[in-house]
């Protein structure tokens, strides 16, 4: 099934169960998916709205952090909930041993020695860990392994 025609059934199952949370994050996340294909113009793939899955879970991430300095507990609150639900249609995210495991085959790939080379191990590695992992987490065991 694809991601669209799952997201599209989960909302009909959240409408009949009156959960007020998830029917919200689906719609937001349905919205940014359409405001793509209308700027795309056409119907996105499971690996293009996998994208956009991505970039809503980040901004959610992003926001929770600045929740928690500002000492907003409520709105944090909110915004772990809303993280646990995007990760319900993110593939299963890599260990940080399998992500070291990735970095290290692909520096030894594109023959990467410095920090120089970062963008070529990133540019390299992140289409293989795409929706499966933190991009920060992986910039940070980049680093240290380029150090």
């Amino acid at each position: 099934m694809r991601l669209v025609d799952r997201l599209t059934n989960d909302m009909k199952q959240a409408m009949k169960d009156k959960d007020k949370l998830k029917l919200s994050v689906i719609r937001m996340v349905k919205s940014s998916i359409k405001n793509e294909e209308i700027n795309n113009g056409k119907e996105l793939s499971d690996d293009e709205v996998l994208t956009v899955l991505t970039r809503e879970l980040k901004q959610r991430r992003d926001s929770l952090q600045e929740f928690e300095k500002a000492g907003r507990e409520d709105l944090a609150a909110s915004a772990r909930d809303e993280i646990n639900v995007l990760m319900g249609y993110m593939p299963e995210q890599l260990s940080e041993e399998e992500i070291r495991t990735l970095v290290s085959e692909v520096i030894q790939q594109t023959g990467a020695s410095s920090k120089k080379d970062m963008g070529k191990v990133m540019g390299a590695l992140m289409p293989k860990v795409k929706g499966r992992a933190d991009g920060a987490l992986v910039n940070k065991i980049v680093q240290e392994s380029l150090s």
